[in-house]
């Protein structure tokens, strides 16, 4: 038998609140991770487009 219903502040969370700040955290772990490889300053042919 299912259990009592979430109420809406639980849905927004769960739902809207926790995928957008997982979105976030991830990116924002990916973006700083890819900004310090790229101020280490090597350019190749490979990785630089012109």
């Amino acid at each position: 038998m299912p259990g009592e219903g979430l109420t809406a502040l639980q849905t927004f969370t769960y739902f809207v609140a926790a995928p957008i700040g997982l979105f976030l955290g991830i990116a924002l772990i990916v973006w700083a991770l890819t900004v310090s490889k790229k101020s280490s300053g090597t350019s190749s042919v490979i990785t630089n487009i012109e």
